[in-house]
């Protein structure tokens, strides 16, 4: 993985253009980093200022909200 999917920066993969379908490509090097297969099922997000969006891996924030709830219950239990 680059420093970019590590780390906390940012990494510029390069541009894409939105075709008609309203399909972008993934670069590949991004496909790299992020370990995306094809098949693979990516949730799209995005703040409320609309600057932008992200793609997060959805087997990814599936664990992340388990995570969570696992330690809500914890609390629970205390």
């Amino acid at each position: 993985m680059s420093e970019g999917a590590k780390g906390r920066e940012m990494k510029i993969y390069g541009t894409v253009k939105v075709g008609e379908r309203g399909q972008v490509v993934i670069p590949s090097m991004a496909r790299e980093d992020f370990s995306i297969k094809p098949g693979d099922l990516l949730l799209v997000v995005a703040g409320r200022r609309r600057g932008g969006i992200g793609l997060v891996k959805a087997d990814a924030m599936k664990e992340f909200a388990t995570r969570i709830l696992k330690g809500l219950e914890m609390e629970e239990k205390q």
